[in-house]
């Protein structure tokens, strides 16, 4: 019998994605206004179905929906929480150009929970369902837990209990304690949290925003890091953690610039995780010397040389130096490949085509395959 000491929790694969796609045109289309439901749902099903395959005609192991389902990568995820309510607003996040986002955000309106019907445990087995034994495995990406406070403005606690911050950590905490089981039952052994603020905490002018807040950004990070162990460190043995962390993706543009310094202990050092998803596209992630805080084991980076803002498509050779520059760090061995985000982190999508999706998609497998033999 199997046992929890016998097993080993590593990433699955070397080749390996964020997890959103750019929407297929049936989809797009069918999420116009006056649509029927059933139409849409039947344009989703058919889309993911195309998604699906696609990653596996790109030669990957790891299949999402591409989360073709939602509009954005955590407003719908976290509207669906019981306890927490997306509005209008008159702001749209600070995205580095002319598009907006929609104006609406998070309020807390009472006690957090997570619903046993919450629609995203289907979204995932509609994807489980499509992975053949021997395929791979389907993994499904939420937003972390940091993303309830970091996103949620304080005007908008209209629960009183959680304008005590550490009462909202906890139970925070304990929603996505649920979150991980319910996932767990579904069926899922590939959870992602995508915790991206973490990255954002290393941009001085984020930092400043949260002192103007009375938020000490130092000790925001330790207290994410702990409200993110809190929430999977009783998950089941044989369940894999990833964490996404990026500096916003938005129509190819982003909000935050600065490296990893600032968090790399405390998501490195002071969670579980398994898997880390780290931006390393530009220079405006910094350099590569954080990595070397990753503890030796079963610990995997994938590193995100590969961006998903732009359709030029990467050199191998180029990558291949990249990877060098990152084993002075951190053994290769804990090392893997994936985009540097997803290709749609909101219903929009990135500045780019099908076409150079697929080749990246496939490049991530090429570059797994040359650099350690496997994908």
């Amino acid at each position: 019998m199997t046992t929890e000491t016998t097993i080993r929790r590593r990433a699955p694969f070397r080749a390996d994605h964020v997890g959103s796609l750019l929407r297929p045109a049936a989809v797009q289309a069918a999420r116009q206004p006056g649509v029927p439901a059933a139409d849409l749902r039947a344009a989703e099903d058919a889309g993911i179905r195309e998604l699906v395959q696609l990653q596996k005609d790109a030669g990957l192991g790891v299949f999402t929906d591409g989360e073709a389902r939602r509009a954005f990568w955590h407003y719908d995820f976290m509207g669906l929480l019981t306890g927490l309510d997306m509005k209008p607003s008159n702001r749209s996040l600070p995205f580095k150009t002319e598009h907006k986002t929609t104006p609406v955000e998070p309020h807390l309106t009472g006690a957090l929970d997570f619903p046993a019907d919450h629609p995203m445990l289907e979204h995932f087995t509609f994807v489980r369902n499509l992975v053949k034994p021997g395929e791979g495995i389907a993994k499904i990406s939420i937003p972390g837990p940091s993303a309830l406070h970091f996103r949620t403005p304080t005007e908008n606690i209209e629960y009183a209990p959680y304008l005590d911050q550490e009462k909202l950590f906890h139970d925070t905490a304990e929603t996505y304690k649920k979150a991980v089981q319910a996932f767990y039952d579904a069926g899922c052994r590939y959870l992602q949290l995508d915790d991206i603020f973490f990255a954002y905490l290393g941009d001085e002018k984020q930092r400043e925003e949260r002192r103007a807040m009375g938020q000490d950004p130092d000790k925001l990070i330790a207290s994410y890091a702990a409200m993110l162990e809190a929430s999977i460190k009783d998950r089941p043995a044989d369940m894999v953690i990833g964490m996404h962390m990026c500096r916003g993706n938005f129509r190819s543009a982003h909000v935050a610039e600065g490296g990893y310094d600032a968090a790399a202990d405390a998501i490195f050092n002071h969670t579980s995780v398994d898997v880390y998803f780290m931006e390393y596209d530009t220079e405006r992630a910094g350099g590569l010397a954080p990595l070397k805080l990753l503890p030796k084991g079963d610990k995997r980076v994938m590193a995100g040389f590969i961006t998903t803002k732009t359709g030029e498509l990467e050199q191998a050779d180029w990558l291949k130096r990249k990877f060098d520059e990152a084993a002075q760090y951190v053994d290769i061995d804990q090392l893997g490949i994936a985009p540097q985000c997803g290709f749609a982190s909101t219903e929009h999508g990135n500045a780019i085509t099908v076409d150079d999706q697929k080749r990246k998609l496939e490049l991530v497998v090429n570059t797994a395959q040359a650099i350690w033999g496997e994908n």
